[in-house]
């Protein structure tokens, strides 16, 4: 499949627009400077466009590849801001919910459970257990972006999700000095490197 059928531009320029900014504090504009200074003019709305399209599409791909780890989920309370709301979105419901003894999680899930979400979900308490995940939404909150809709907001972190677990992914493996979010994301689309 061609994911870069009809661009303007060559798939090695969209693959490092896109990984950059998913994988690094940047912004759009930032994006577009270290483009520019490669001799490519790219406009910045141009890239935000590019990871809306392909944030999603790389999460696809990735939680296609990666189902297993979609059986139980290691959750810690955490919130980003969309229109200055606190946002709960549920992607697909898992078997198991694991959680620190925070009794603001437990009161919470109690509530999504009246609300009808989760119901074939089971809720465990296990203090400690999830200190591994503890630090993972600080990537998505470093960037102390204002989201102004959870259709911007979705493929987005999405995106970065993917490039993150790819990065774990890498990291467990003992390889990583290798990684390279271009080369990674090339793999998961499926182009020869």
């Amino acid at each position: 499949m061609n994911h870069f059928k009809g661009k303007q531009f060559q798939q090695d320029v969209i693959i490092v627009a896109v990984g950059y900014y998913l994988r690094y504090n940047l912004s759009y504009r930032e994006v577009q400077e270290i483009l520019y200074d490669r001799g490519i003019n790219v406009s910045h709305t141009t890239i935000y466009r590019w990871v809306q399209e392909y944030g999603k599409r790389l999460y696809q791909i990735w939680k296609k590849k990666n189902k297993k780890s979609f059986y139980s989920w290691k959750m810690d309370e955490t919130y980003i801001k969309i229109k200055g709301k606190r946002l709960v979105k549920q992607f697909d419901e898992p078997k198991v919910v694991v959680t620190d003894k925070a009794p603001s999680i437990t009161s919470a899930f109690k509530k999504l459970k009246e609300y009808g979400f989760y119901q074939g979900t089971e809720h465990r308490t296990i203090k400690y257990l999830n200190n591994l995940i503890e630090q993972d939404h600080r990537p998505v909150k470093r960037r102390n972006k204002f989201y102004r809709s959870l259709r911007t907001a979705s493929p987005t972190i999405k995106g970065m999700e993917a490039i993150r677990g790819l990065y774990k992914k890498t990291r467990k493996e003992g390889t990583l000095f290798g990684f390279s979010v271009c080369t990674e994301i090339k793999v998961l689309l499926g182009i020869p490197a």
